[in-house]
């Protein structure tokens, strides 16, 4: 089945549907990781974009329920050079196909992926269209030009949690206060801005009890749970977008130990006072080099990001750069000098990978304990 990807600026693509007919608009991305397709699927900081794998062949591993990051796929469409529909993985419970068939999500293959991940790196992530439906050169343009796009838009509210619930056995059980988490030796509330599963997973590792809540849960409810720390999950869009949770923000900090990754990194810089902006192509894949200011040590990171936080916005005298991308140089981590808070614009919880920033979860831990690793 025919399928033609349309780009606000006037350039079309042509591929074939492996999910049968559709037509979704989003901001098409690229992203530059080898593996993980699942877990980049099921990633809700995708909410609102149409991903590109640069990585010529998907789904020769096949899917499982295992390597899930939240209840369901999130992007719009997945966009891939060659589809393998005879996945060969002894944990494989079904193809890529039908998972995204499940979800009534557009794949489409064929596509010269080189070309096109090399013109969005050119020209910068940009709002387009992908259809079987319609494949009128000039239609779909216009559509791609008058989709909404991300700016200034609220995506959490797309993707966070409907009500608050509790981490154990390894799956969410709903249930408020703690009453339906695993027991740990130190309480955690997590904020859902769209986090994914591996972070909440890493924690209950390292002996936490983890309540996860709705990204507009009030100061008031959070701190009335009196948890050991605060953990500010990722998530899609804009975070200048968000109604309301810079100024939750701003009424925990210093009242907890907080760690936030990604959206919650960002939303950690807005509540210093900070602003943030749009990067022209955003950082997508597991091998975004990040410097650790504190010790020295480079590290391999996944990312996935089109907002960042403007540095020169903030005041230098109460935040401190921890980590900096050492491709083009921007915000990768920060640290309040006078709370006990401090954040991240990677992922860290190294799903698909690389694991070398695992070690923030337990500067996190060793933050509830009183001491201050930075």
């Amino acid at each position: 089945m025919k399928a033609l990807i349309a780009l606000e600026d006037g350039t079309i693509f042509e591929g074939e549907s492996f999910t049968g007919p559709g037509e979704v608009e989003g901001e098409i991305v690229f992203n530059t990781s080898m593996t993980g397709y699942q877990e980049i699927l099921t990633d809700p900081s995708y909410k609102g974009q149409i991903i590109t794998m640069t990585y010529p062949l998907i789904g020769n591993y096949g899917v499982n329920p295992e390597d899930m990051e939240s209840a369901k796929i999130q992007p719009e469409a997945i966009l891939v050079k060659e589809y393998c529909d005879f996945p060969s993985n002894f944990r494989s419970s079904g193809t890529l196909a039908e998972f995204l068939k499940e979800y009534g999500i557009l794949g489409v293959q064929s596509i010269d992926t080189r070309a096109l991940t090399r013109h969005i790196r050119l020209a910068g992530a940009m709002k387009g269209v992908v259809s079987t439906q319609d494949l009128d050169h000039d239609s779909l343009v216009k559509k791609a030009k008058e989709s909404t796009g991300l700016v200034g838009r609220d995506m959490v509210k797309k993707v966070t949690c409907r009500g608050p619930y509790g981490w154990g056995e390894n799956s969410p059980r709903p249930g408020s206060g703690f009453s339906s988490a695993s027991p740990g030796d130190y309480k955690v509330v997590a904020f859902d801005f769209g986090l994914k599963y591996n972070q909440i997973r890493l924690l209950t590792e390292r002996g936490c009890s983890v309540q996860v809540v709705p990204a507009y849960a009030s100061a008031q409810d959070v701190l009335a749970m009196n948890p050991d720390g605060i953990f500010l999950s990722n998530g899609p869009g804009d975070p200048a977008g968000i109604e309301g949770v810079v100024e939750t923000v701003q009424e925990l900090l210093g009242k907890k130990p907080i760690f936030g990754i990604c959206l919650g990194h960002q939303i950690l810089g807005l509540a210093y006072g900070g602003t943030t902006y749009k990067l022209k192509f955003g950082h997508r894949g597991g091998n975004q080099p990040v410097k650790d200011l504190t010790t020295g040590k480079i590290e391999i990171t996944s990312q996935n990001h089109g907002f960042c936080v403007n540095l020169n916005s903030l005041n230098q005298e109460d935040v401190e750069l921890t980590h900096i991308n050492l491709n083009d140089g921007s915000v990768e981590g920060m640290r309040h000098k006078k709370f006990p808070t401090f954040s991240v614009q990677y992922h860290p919880e190294h799903a698909p990978g690389p694991h070398d920033a695992e070690y923030l979860f337990d500067r996190f831990i060793d933050m509830m304990k009183g001491s201050d690793p930075l």
